[in-house]
């Protein structure tokens, strides 16, 4: 089936990027100057999850790096850090550290004290380094906020060195809770990518199918269905090339000689069930009992599950495995969590006289709701 499957990976930077010329040249011009040393303006980045935002960035500083060698002058350093995975703000400079070279301890240092060898990294490479921040609305709360406070502000603690920072976020209202001069500072150039339509993910997809399956195994409608799957959902590229992916592993599993649209179908289960399962597995325990408890509710047989009822069964299991319960309120609160995530929706409905409460559905398929809870040891006994 495949000739190389990791052309199907959402970090694969291919040598061109379809239907993103615009953010390409916008991105370029902006960090032209790098080229002859001179510091460009911070740039940040927005955009829906699967929009190109960070192909588009290393794209661009690959192009930056090869226009440099030509020319016979010295590149600018890139230094790239995804906050989703290295979320606090030790870890951000920990990554920071070790891509100048600067050894760094896992654990034992200071904030204060990593900054101060990051600023003495930068100045050893002498030199101009772009620093990206990929997923940066998760370095929320105060430590956060005061790093990248820090990073808008290091070019005044430099003298032999510059920096510019790109930051990337998937969340549109993410700077309304920044500092304002963090705001200000981080945004002098702002870039906003659009989803992608059903049509240009399907060119995306052409492009990665010619590298990375066997000329003739994918069935005509493949590539359309795949398409328009993802285009349903906010024009997800990485969504369509995973669909694509796993249609193709499923066919190889089955041993068949071509990748069908019921392989595209089988693919969008299997997907799904991995997202549940992971979104279920990082939860925090009362949040899992909460959804504990809505699945049983569900189990027997209730339409309506109220706020009052979930938090009823929400105690009786707490005290079944002899943990102190949360308040109604926080559960409330839980439960809006859980609608935001897509497992539940929640909706306020008028009761008359007694007044407003909230009724909640779940959204997804039991079973699969049940392998991700099951996961959790303490819960995997009290799942019928």
């Amino acid at each position: 089936m495949f000739k190389d499957r990791e052309k199907l990976r959402p970090d694969y930077v291919p040598e061109e990027l379809p239907h993103r010329e615009f953010e390409i040249k916008r991105l370029g011009e902006t960090l032209a100057p790098a080229i002859k040393g001179v510091r460009p303006s911070n740039v940040f980045i927005y955009g829906l999850p699967g929009t190109g935002k960070t192909a588009v960035t290393k794209f661009v500083l690959k192009v930056l790096a090869r226009t440099a060698a030509k020319l016979a002058v010295k590149a600018p350093r890139s230094c790239y850090v995804n906050c989703k995975y290295d979320n606090t703000a030790y870890r951000v400079l920990a990554s920071l550290c070790e891509q100048l070279g600067v050894k760094v301890p896992f654990t034992g240092l200071s904030i204060s004290e990593l900054f101060r060898r990051f600023v003495t990294g930068l100045e050893e490479s002498r030199g101009l380094a772009i620093v990206v921040l990929d997923e940066v609305d998760a370095l929320r709360g105060e430590h956060g906020c005061d790093l990248l406070y820090r990073l808008t502000r290091v070019n005044s603690e430099l003298s032999s060195s510059k920096v510019s920072l790109i930051g990337i976020t998937n969340d549109l209202k993410f700077t309304e809770s920044l500092d304002p001069r963090v705001k200000s500072a981080l945004g002098e150039e702002e870039l906003v990518f659009k989803p992608y339509d059903s049509e240009e993910l399907e060119d995306i997809l052409r492009q990665r199918a010619r590298l990375a399956f066997v000329d003739g195994v994918l069935e005509d409608g493949v590539i359309p269905l795949c398409a328009t799957l993802a285009a349903r959902e906010h024009g997800d590229a990485r969504r369509a090339l995973d669909l694509l992916r796993v249609a193709g592993e499923v066919a190889e599993r089955e041993g068949a000689c071509k990748v069908t649209e019921g392989h595209v179908r089988r693919a969008q289960r299997e997907i799904e069930r991995d997202r549940v399962v992971e979104v279920v597995r990082s939860m925090p325990l009362h949040g899992k009992i909460t959804l504990a408890a809505i699945y049983l509710l569900e189990k027997k047989g209730v339409r309506e599950k109220t706020t009052g009822e979930i938090y009823s069964l929400y105690r009786d299991l707490c005290r079944s495995l002899r943990l102190d319960e949360l308040t109604q309120r926080r559960i409330s609160d839980l439960i809006n969590e859980l609608d935001s995530a897509g497992l539940v929706t929640a909706r306020v409905v008028s009761r008359g006289r007694r007044g407003l409460t909230k009724i909640v559905k779940l959204n997804i398929d039991g079973s699969i709701l049940k392998a991700g809870l099951g996961e959790d040891g303490r819960l995997s006994d009290l799942l019928p």
